[in-house]
């Protein structure tokens, strides 16, 4: 491992003209920034079909979790659905488990058509918790996200720093150690 961090940022939102993949896209920005290397994981480019435990290598499974896996930090972006994130998200982490996010550094991006996605990052919060991965304590979210953004560059400065921090701490504590597990990875069997 080099001394500058390796950060994958993982897009739960399929659609084309995504805000979350925009969003997204200026927090690894940030991480480049400060001499970390990035990747986009676009789920859309990925063949994930609905997980099955009994096929747990389905598809590019294997090749995504690598992906993941060798990751010194993770950045999660998703838009907010229904109240939480994005089923293709959920798909995706559903092929993952303790290998891929245990005592990893995990930063969260919420998305919303309407008002501030809390819930999407509630809930994937608790995933990643359940995964004993180590949750930066800052999140970003971008409300009313239509009108966030023009020509992919942020309007709202103060959204937009939100959003670049996230990517510079994620960069800051890529190599965090964290202990002791939390009691919600203690009770997790179905990701062993």
């Amino acid at each position: 491992m080099s001394n500058s961090p390796h950060i994958v940022g993982v897009c739960g939102s399929l659609r084309d003209d995504s805000y979350t993949r925009i969003a997204l896209e200026h927090a690894l920005q940030a991480v480049a920034d400060r001499g970390g290397s990035t990747e986009l994981l676009d789920l859309r480019g990925y063949d994930l079909p609905v997980f099955d435990p009994d096929n747990p290598d389905a598809g590019d499974a294997e090749q995504f979790r690598t992906k993941i896996r060798t990751a010194d930090a993770i950045l999660l972006g998703s838009p907010m659905y229904h109240g939480s994130y994005a089923s293709g998200l959920k798909n995706a982490l559903d092929y993952c488990g303790f290998d891929e996010f245990e005592d990893r550094t995990v930063g969260l991006l919420g998305v919303a058509g309407g008002q501030f996605p809390i819930t999407t990052l509630e809930h994937l919060r608790s995933v990643c918790r359940a995964l004993n991965a180590w949750v930066l304590p800052h999140q970003a979210a971008v409300a009313t996200a239509s009108s966030q953004f023009e020509d992919g560059e942020f309007v709202d400065q103060e959204v937009a720093n939100r959003v670049r921090s996230l990517g510079r701490l994620a960069a800051e504590y890529a190599r965090i150690e964290p202990a002791p597990a939390a009691f919600e990875s203690e009770q997790n069997v179905g990701a062993e």
